[in-house]
């Protein structure tokens, strides 16, 4: 069976990290050739990575550490493609913890790779609570186990990616890059495939303001449009969210303001109840699902009419920033 796959894991060295490595170490099976761990960090200091590497146990022979200044996951990701010799690359995120059989599952996922596969996809679990229902953070993370060619976990050939020049470096989140990279790859007429072996993503603490601040996403869908088309959602395979109901919200919400400031009361008593519904409706269909507890429904009922007015602002952004955008092209290190 195929065993020369190598592991590169970007990171920007959290607490998850420890234990991604430690994960790694007690896995059963053929291990990688080798291991290259992509910190990310603008200004890395050598002592966090210190408890982390130790936990590697003989694997930390096999462990390379490189520098990308902090300039996102995809050149992260692409910073470890470049020092791979390895037929076959297989990333992690930093936060995923493999299975115990994951070494024994990969080389099967290999093996049964036909020449004309370029990638096989991990599966991820995602465990929730089992006595409360989830908050819309944890909900949100659980859509991972759902999702397609995330790079949480997956298994890709050196060869193909090479081919279309790795990840796209515009994308500086971790959002999009991973379902652009897989369209390129499926473009170049090469397959992806669903392997067998299983990975833990936790559901990791987040403040209370995470959903604004993941509506930063919104300008990497900009790109994706500027890159596929805007039919992307569907050849990704991705849901189409809400963005145009919040950008008729944020219309909604505007135009009530400017027909008040002009004087026209009755028309902006009629905005802003389009804005008041609109905003409702947004937020109860994260309340009801959640665990409507009072932090939980403070929290949806403020983020609620913040969110469609700050995506709205990142998508017009993004469509600003990434209009007549090329296709990626590596640069040659």
């Amino acid at each position: 069976m195929n065993r020369d796959y190598a592991v590169v894991i970007p990171t920007s060295v959290r607490d998850t990290l420890a234990d991604c490595l430690a994960a790694l170490a007690a896995a059963t099976g053929p291990p990688p050739e080798e291991i290259i761990l992509v910190d990310d960090r603008p200004d890395p200091e050598p002592g966090p990575l210190e408890h982390p590497l130790s936990v590697l146990g003989d694997l930390r022979e096999r462990t390379t550490v490189l520098h990308s200044d902090g300039r996102g996951p995809a050149a992260a990701r692409n910073t470890g493609l470049r020092a791979v010799t390895s037929p076959w690359v297989v990333f992690l995120d930093d936060e995923v913890q493999c299975g115990p059989h994951w070494y024994e599952q990969l080389v099967h996922d290999l093996a049964d790779a036909s020449p004309d596969t370029a990638g096989v996809q991990g599966v991820l679990a995602v465990p929730l609570p089992g006595e409360r229902r989830p908050t819309d953070w944890e909900r949100g993370t659980a859509g991972l186990a759902r999702a397609h060619w995330v790079t949480a976990d997956m298994a890709y050939r050196t060869e193909a990616l090479k081919q279309v020049g790795g990840f796209d470096e515009r994308f500086q989140r971790s959002s999009r890059e991973d379902a652009d990279l897989a369209l390129r790859v499926l473009d170049a007429g090469w397959r992806i495939r669903q392997g067998r072996r299983t990975s833990l993503h936790p559901v990791h603490p987040a403040g209370r303001w995470v959903s604004l601040r993941v509506q930063r996403c919104k300008a990497d869908d900009a790109l994706m449009r500027s890159l596929h088309g805007p039919d992307w959602w569907h050849r990704a395979l991705a849901p189409r969210g809400r963005l145009r109901s919040h950008v008729a919200i944020t219309a909604a919400g505007a135009a009530a303001c400017a027909l008040g400031a002009a004087g026209r009361r009755r028309e902006a008593v009629t905005a802003g109840l389009v804005w008041a519904a609109g905003t409702a409706e947004f937020a109860w269909s994260r309340i009801e699902p959640g665990p409507r507890t009072r932090y939980e429904v403070d929290t949806m009922l403020a983020s609620s009419v913040l969110i469609p007015p700050v995506a709205t602002w990142h998508w017009l952004r993004g469509r600003w920033r990434h209009r007549g955008t090329a296709p990626w092209r590596e640069v040659a290190p």
